[in-house]
């Protein structure tokens, strides 16, 4: 690894930590690219299951189960993109852009690794795995099909994240939304051409998905490597930095995993109020899950920036600049509640015909709608955090939210249900004050206790 501070110019390799425009232009310039890069995975699902719908409804069914299996890998991967972000950003404030690079190139490597571990362990566990869910029959032999033949591109796929994580910690968001852009509409034209005009059904749609998955990595490692060259950094990967990103990522899995199991065991939780509720369950965590790209979007720029000034040793900055976020995340949450309490009883009929889920709906993004300030604060002290390196205090934050809100939810579950509500709305808002309340709720006061503190100023790990 360079070990010397390296004085590369900053359109070669990104923005400097002497960035001379307003903050207002550097959030948004990170944060509008990286929200447009966001949606680009749901969309190549979206994507598949469109073209795939026509097939027929097994095959529809079985494509449903793989995106499902294959959303769920993907992520839990995204430390990949979030452990590299911030390591790229802190070296590049500091100056030590050969160090910076070394660490982007450490993270390309164990993506690629973890892809292809993952690609033989999904090649032989697809069937158990869709068989885990529930398919049989034909439905089973879909989604085998599907998750077999997105196998292929799944080292693709983490090295696009970890390349994403290399290209926001130079500050640069734009170049991954032209790359996900144009691969979503390769993938469109892709796909339709080998499942319909080759007639290869649910193995084309992964097959297109997973080529185009590589050239997108391709692009990436076409637009990396001038930047390597002129830090001077080898291709050859470095065991130590390869370790230290595992190290932090692996904080980063567990502080994921966490977050991925309050989501499955409020679907649970849905599931045994019937139907209707986890109908119209569903419907609001669509909504919800839309919003988190917004938060996520600011959240990225807030792991960029805060790396930065950490890096740079302008601590004072730093908290200035969590300062601004937070108050950006706090009126955009009062923006997105006071639009979704508007739209409230106008999505649910745009999703469903049924007026018991409608009503329901309707309760539940009703409580969506007041939650949305505490979530924007939320996703952006993550992203302050996931920024300075302070992955263990996430993960183990992580776990504590997770008790804190295990026992709310089974009393409210249990208010909703054993008690006798009948009506589907006043359960649906029962849990979701649960998820939105209690869970956001802790993770909010964790997070915010540890911003108060001068603690994740010092702790990076990288």
């Amino acid at each position: 690894m360079n070990d010397q501070p390296s004085k590369q110019p900053s359109d070669q390799l990104g923005q400097q930590s002497t960035d001379q425009r307003p903050l207002s232009r550097q959030i948004l310039s990170l944060a509008v690219p990286a929200f447009g890069a966001l949606l680009a995975e749901p969309l190549f699902l979206l994507a598949d299951t469109a073209i795939i719908g026509h097939l027929g409804v097994a095959e529809l069914a079985g494509v449903g189960i793989g995106t499902t299996i294959l959303h769920t890998a993907t992520g839990l991967m995204v430390f990949l993109a979030y452990s590299t972000t911030p390591a790229v950003s802190r070296f590049l404030g500091a100056g030590n852009l050969g160090a910076a690079m070394d660490r982007g190139r450490d993270g390309v490597w164990l993506a690629l690794l973890l892809g292809l571990v993952l690609a033989l362990a999904g090649w032989f566990a697809a069937p158990g795995l869709a068989q885990l869910i529930g398919a049989d029959g034909a439905v089973h032999a879909h989604a085998v099909a599907y998750l077999r033949w997105s196998m292929p591109g799944i080292p693709a796929m983490l090295g696009v994240l970890a390349a994403t994580g290399v290209l926001r910690g130079l500050l640069d968001t734009r170049t991954p939304l032209i790359v996900a852009g144009v691969g979503f509409g390769l993938n469109i034209a892709l796909n339709f051409a080998l499942v319909y005009g080759l007639g290869l059904g649910v193995a084309g749609s992964a097959i297109g998905t997973s080529i185009v998955q590589w050239g997108m990595f391709g692009v990436y490692l076409v637009v990396l490597f001038p930047r390597f060259r002129t830090a001077g950094t080898r291709l050859a990967p470095s065991p130590v930095g390869m370790r230290a990103t595992a190290q932090v990522g692996s904080w980063l899995l567990l502080r994921t995993v966490s977050l991925r199991a309050a989501i499955l065991i409020t679907v649970v939780a849905a599931t045994g109020l019937g139907v209707t509720t986890l109908a119209a369950h569903q419907l609001v965590f669509t909504v919800f899950s839309t919003l988190a790209f917004a938060l996520d979007a600011l959240a990225i720029a807030a792991q960029a920036l805060i790396g930065r000034e950490l890096g740079a040793g302008r601590t004072e900055a730093a908290r200035a600049l969590t300062g601004t976020m937070v108050r950006w995340s706090l009126w955009f949450g009062l923006l997105t509640g006071a639009l979704l309490a508007v739209l409230a009883w106008v999505l649910p009929p745009l999703f469903t015909p049924e007026p018991a889920v409608q009503a329901a709906a309707t309760a539940g993004l009703l409580v969506l709608a007041a939650s949305q300030p505490l979530s924007g604060y939320v996703f952006v002290l993550d992203g302050v955090l996931i920024g300075a390196g302070d992955a263990r205090y996430l993960a183990l934050a992580g776990v504590v939210n997770l008790v804190i809100y295990l026992p709310a939810l089974l009393v409210l579950s249990w208010v909703a249900g054993g008690a006798g509500i009948p009506d589907a709305g006043v359960q649906l808002a029962l849990l979701w004050s649960g998820f939105a309340g209690v869970f956001m709720g802790a993770r909010a006061l964790t997070l915010g206790w540890r911003a108060r503190s001068e603690a994740w100023m010092r702790t990076g790990q990288y």
